[in-house]
């Protein structure tokens, strides 16, 4: 009955583990989602840069 009790805390203490790691791989695709996020609104300002150079270049007799 004791060591019973003693692999039912074992295994508790396993799924503790699991749910860890699962919330440690949770966090790393939030992070993840946010640099991509961030990589995407720089190539926006990019392309935003590119079009203000285009105007100025061909808007001197637009």
């Amino acid at each position: 009955r004791e060591r019973e009790r003693e692999r039912e805390r074992e295994r508790e203490r396993e799924r503790e583990r699991e749910r860890e790691l699962e919330r440690e791989r949770e966090r790393e695709r939030e992070i993840e989602r946010d640099r991509e996020r961030e990589r995407e609104r720089e190539r926006e300002r990019e392309r935003e840069r590119e079009r203000e150079r285009e105007r100025e270049s061909s808007g001197s007799d637009v």
